[in-house]
């Protein structure tokens, strides 16, 4: 497919890389870290239903039609939005609304790659077996440590940015495709091998009961907004890397049964992440409210608990890396896309966006150590005490996410006309199914989005 600029972009070899790279695209830190942290800090039960039915009722209908955008432009998000705008008689000024989904990509990058930096120095302390003996006084130590050192933190960013950088400059075939075909198997042995181990060594009832059990009283604005966000964190939609890979997918390809089975995938190891992570903290009696540490604190307590913590602090870890690898992948090809539609060389708009990336996410290792008393928008209500940090995860997963599937909705429902986003999802126009799909993206995802933003922000 040739862009406006001349340039074209490769498409995937078949259908299976691209749930592959999709799928590896969503499960990332979003499923294993941000989602049981947010689950321990919201009620449990009650957060991990809201998000399910944020997934089926709202992300999964959000993510087809992003990818539908994708197809049906063929180029960057602004560059697709523009082109179907043009095409529809429209308001080139549509392009905005990708520009925001490049910006909000350019931003998780650059905090999601310090993180993934995290994974990798845990990675090498759980195989030299720097966990000790179960003390959380000791873990959380080891923690506070790797936070509180800018260089280190500088090191581990830098060598994860090296591994993202390389897959991307390697092309959609030669880079995406072959880490998705290789990296997605190895993750799921990881997580499903972990979770049957958590059940047996730790506390099968009380961690599944923990995860699946609401209680109503801890319903709050506050855990919708945060299931909505954290919905379309790890499915991914709003952010441009759902449109930029639904951009090289084959005509023959059904987007709606592809959306489907990404987010229900994505879904599934979230909650086998939960599985994985809660009987080992509550069968020794630790909290598993410990916010974002409660992977990089609580969790390695645990492991030691068990007497060899290398055994599953290892693995553990390792998927925990390939996960946060193949998530920038994605984000790291929206910008790759954009600037190759300017002239720009793959290998090097990969290597030059992944160096701004690192630049600007330095703000967020800053956060954690010499610049941890910096609240730049301590003026702003709700948050006086955010970090840069904080700043970032906040205007991404809870504002700028939804914006884009907010955007998404309103451009597939009242600007795209019925029979062009039919065409791309292969459905008949008349049919029930598509009037449904298409009255949920003119009316109730507007709506719904729209309402929880406005009271969640508001606070």
């Amino acid at each position: 497919m040739t862009t406006d600029a001349g340039v074209a972009h490769q498409s995937w070899s078949s259908r299976r890389n691209f749930v592959l790279a999709m799928i590896g695209l969503s499960v990332g830190l979003g499923n294993i870290w941000r989602f049981p942290y947010l689950a321990s800090e919201s009620g449990g039960g009650v957060f991990v239903l809201i998000y399910i039915a944020c997934v089926l009722v709202l992300a999964i209908p959000i993510l087809m039609a992003e990818m539908a955008i994708g197809r049906r432009g063929g180029l960057s998000p602004p560059g697709s939005f523009r082109r179907i705008a043009l095409a529809e008689g429209k308001s080139p000024r549509w392009s905005i609304a990708g520009i925001i989904a490049v910006i909000t990509a350019f931003l998780i990058l650059s905090y999601y790659a310090v993180i993934g930096g995290w994974t990798l120095d845990f990675l090498v302390a759980g195989a030299v077996g720097a966990f000790g003996h179960g003390d959380i006084a000791h873990t959380d130590g080891l923690f506070s440590a790797l936070l509180a050192d800018p260089w280190l933190l500088i090191f581990w960013t830098t060598v994860f940015f090296v591994f993202t950088a390389g897959i991307v400059a390697g092309g959609v075939q030669g880079g995406i495709e072959r880490a998705a075909r290789y990296l997605m198997p190895l993750l799921f042995v990881l997580l499903v091998a972990t979770a049957i181990y958590a059940l047996f060594a730790g506390d099968a009832a009380a961690g599944l009961a923990f995860l699946f059990a609401p209680d109503w009283s801890e319903v709050t604005w506050g855990v919708f907004l945060d299931a909505l966000g954290q919905a379309f964190f790890s499915v991914t939609v709003g952010g441009g890397a759902a449109l930029i890979y639904g951009a090289y997918v084959p005509r023959q390809v059904s987007l709606p049964r592809a959306a489907t089975t990404i987010a229900l995938a994505d879904t599934a190891v979230a909650l086998i992440a939960g599985i994985a992570i809660f009987p080992f903290v509550l069968a020794f009696d630790l909290t598993p409210t410990e916010s974002a540490g409660l992977v990089f604190v609580t969790l390695p307590a645990a492991f030691a608990n068990l007497g060899n913590a290398a055994l599953v602090a290892v693995p553990f870890f390792l998927l925990l890396a390939v996960a946060a690898v193949m998530t920038c992948v994605g984000l790291l090809e929206v910008l790759v896309a954009w600037g190759m539609e300017r002239g720009w060389s793959r290998p090097k708009t990969a290597i030059g966006a992944a160096f701004v990336c690192w630049l600007v996410g330095l703000l967020t290792v800053f956060s954690f150590n010499i610049a941890a008393g910096l609240n730049p928008l301590s003026f702003v209500p709700t948050f006086e005490t955010a970090t840069m940090f904080d700043i970032a995860d906040r205007m991404t997963a809870t504002i700028g996410l939804p914006i884009g599937g907010l955007l998404i909705a309103i451009f597939v429902g009242h600007v795209m006309s019925a029979q062009s986003i039919a065409d791309e999802l292969g459905w008949n126009a008349e049919s029930g199914l598509f009037k449904t799909w298409r009255f949920i993206m003119r009316w109730p995802a507007p709506i719904i989005i729209a309402a929880v933003l406005v009271v969640g922000v508001l606070g």
